[in-house]
């Protein structure tokens, strides 16, 4: 009895107490020792009993993030008191995992014994409540205490927002005027069909452009144009167009890509009307796309970081919604090509306009339009073909403007590329004659190194600049495969079978050691469906870069069955979605950085089983690759 009172004396906040009611504390305690290493408390599972005083050995505490990691490990030893924070501020729950080592022994205070001190001892109370406000100070401490709640719905229009067509909405009549109409005629017929967008036809009444009341502004207004001029002279162009069969998201995600505001709605050649982007986004005002308008208005590089770092919330509500995996990636490309065309804008105003037209494009899954959540900058700079005396100025105009661009997107969030493959890098901006070298010299000097390291130059897709040098390039690609290219497809057919799947000989999981977990690599898995189906696209002419799109294409060729299209489809986009969730619950729950490791204990027998077949499906067209390609089993 008297080691224990002059014990209590140690240990704070029992110090503070008077002596007499220590005596008394002494005659409740029990003690409880713990003869081997044992699991005693779950976070906010286990209801403590009491307080335990530690006299000797350790606790072990510390949170489970979703992957079983532990997070913020603290020792409690001799002399400290666990479980105070809990009773009073958790409903009693533990607040962290608790591991009791072998031989530790406690004296466990009573719960009610314990509340009873807190009531009748400010000092004794303040000194638990005080200590859980110094912790709530971490940011980290504090998520894992109060878990994020479950995504409000501040981003998901209804469901049928992905589901709808575009052939049931209520689209505007077409309004227009021939080419040959004076602008004054034409701002009246605006006016007397209360319409902000006038379509101009040519002399088979085909629609060939488009009058808005900004044009009116910038175009006439401002430059004093004579409003007695025929419209033709100040219509915009292009018009796009979509299909009447397609969906509600696919519209405005076309919209956004195109920066245009107004779509013809078409079936076959037919056109029904027209889509405005306003009125379709005042319709969906609680949508991911209302979002990437608000992407696009921001008007500072902080307020594009802001933005960026709200995508996995977004991301995680469009899946927790079953969305698919497919959608949530154009949402995500979306999001990040909206900002790269705001800085590529900022840049160029800052430096001023550019010597040489120019295209800024990007390349990897960036190009194929299937970022994650764990994305780096993928891009290039091709410049026109410049006179001898000019070229080193316009390339050195190039390099200060890619420097730029991409210090800016790293700042906002949109990481460098550790492998250097950004414009910044003085091997990927160049002129268009030198890139053509480049592809040239790619398949015709082709080997496994060269195949590996620049197969994604052949995911490159146009963002910002003069198009038609983009279009110009991919025409020379075209024509160089379809010449002899056997030595390049080979070693491209080759690439796609570097990586094997995770899958041993007895249908286990082939895992490695990260941390103290066993995984794989999801990005990894899906690697060689990119690569097998990029063969077949490049071989086949398959215009398009996006994974999926390049399947439907195969398919309509007839180079793949409805079985293996669906087949490889379904693998991938199930792969993807997988992905995706894991990224967005590390960002969102977990606080931490996104990665594409995947410990196969903590799927449900249902995932494995699915993951297996998968692997078996992956497997099977690498077979097809052998076959097909490199003419060898």
């Amino acid at each position: 009895m008297e080691n224990r009172l002059a014990f209590l004396k140690t240990v704070a906040p029992f110090s503070l107490l008077p002596e007499d009611v220590l005596s008394g504390v002494v005659g409740l305690l029990q003690e409880v020792t713990h003869t081997k290493e044992a699991l005693i408390y779950q976070q906010d599972v286990s209801k403590l009993r009491g307080l335990d005083i530690i006299v000797e050995g350790a606790y072990d505490t510390f949170f489970y993030d979703s992957e079983q990691n532990h997070r913020l490990p603290e020792e409690y030893g001799p002399g400290t008191c666990y479980g105070g924070m809990s009773i009073l501020l958790n409903k009693k729950r533990s607040i962290r995992t608790v591991v009791a080592r072998k031989g530790t022994r406690v004296l466990a205070l009573p719960r009610r014994d314990f509340r009873g001190l807190c009531l009748a001892y400010q000092e004794f109370f303040h000194f638990f409540t005080a200590r859980y406000g110094e912790r709530m100070l971490n940011d980290e401490y504090a998520h894992f205490v109060k878990p994020a709640p479950a995504p409000e719905e501040n981003f998901i229009a209804a469901d049928q927002l992905f589901s709808r067509r575009i052939e049931t909405l209520e689209t505007r009549a077409i309004v227009a005027c021939p080419a040959n109409t004076p602008i004054f005629e034409a701002a009246q017929r605006m006016k007397a069909g209360r319409v902000s967008c006038l379509f101009v036809t040519d002399e088979a009444d085909s629609v060939q452009g488009y009058v808005t009341d900004m044009t009116l502004r910038d175009q006439v207004v401002a430059r004093q144009l004579s409003a007695s001029q025929p419209v033709a002279d100040i219509m915009a162009t292009p018009l796009v167009s979509i299909r009447a069969e397609a969906y509600v998201y696919e519209a405005i995600l076309l919209m956004f890509q195109t920066k245009t505001r107004y779509l013809l709605v078409k079936r076959g050649e037919e056109v029904l009307g027209f889509l405005s982007r306003n009125k379709l986004l005042s319709d969906l005002a609680q949508s991911p796309f209302m979002f990437i308008q608000a992407v696009k208005l921001a008007e500072s590089n902080r307020e594009l970081k802001r933005r960026w770092e709200m995508v996995p919330d977004i991301v995680n509500q469009l899946l927790s919604r079953g969305v698919k995996a497919e959608i949530v990636n154009q949402v995500i490309t979306t999001v990040a090509d909206t900002i790269a065309v705001k800085v590529i804008e900022g840049v160029l105003a800052e430096h001023g306009p550019a010597p040489a037209k120019f295209v800024f494009m990007v390349l990897g899954s960036e190009g194929r339009k299937e970022q994650t959540l764990l994305t780096d900058q993928d891009n290039a700079i091709i410049y026109e073909d410049k006179a001898n005396e000019q070229r080193e100025l316009v390339r050195a105009y190039f390099l200060r403007f890619a420097t730029a661009v991409s210090d800016q997107l790293n700042h906002i969030g949109l990481h460098f590329c550790t492998g250097g493959f950004m414009a910044k890098n003085p091997k990927w901006t160049h002129s268009l004659s030198h890139w053509k070298r480049n592809y040239q010299q790619w398949m015709t000097e082709s080997n496994p190194e060269t195949v590996m390291q620049f197969s994604t130059f052949f995911d490159c897709r146009y963002l910002y600049g003069e198009e038609a040098i983009m279009q110009e390039l991919q025409a020379f690609l075209h024509a160089e495969l379809r010449g002899p290219q056997d030595r390049f497809f080979y070693f491209m057919a080759k690439n796609a079978l570097q990586y094997e799947p995770p899958l041993t000989f007895f249908r286990n999981f082939r895992t490695f050691a990260q941390g103290t977990q066993q995984v794989f690599d999801l990005k990894k898995t899906m690697t060689p469906i990119v690569d097998l189906v990029r063969v077949y696209a490049l071989r086949h002419q398959v215009a398009g870069t996006n994974t999926g799109e390049r399947l439907t294409l195969l398919r309509q060729q007839g180079v793949f069955s409805e079985k293996e299209y669906q087949e490889l489809l379904q693998a991938y986009y199930y792969l993807m979605a997988m992905r995706l969730k894991k990224q967005a619950k590390q960002l969102m729950d977990d606080r931490t950085a996104p990665t594409n490791y995947l410990d196969p204990s903590v799927l449900t027998q249902v995932e494995q089983v699915t993951l297996k077949e998968i692997f078996k499906v992956i497997s099977d067209f690498q077979l097809k690759i052998k076959v097909g390609f490199t003419k060898t089993l």
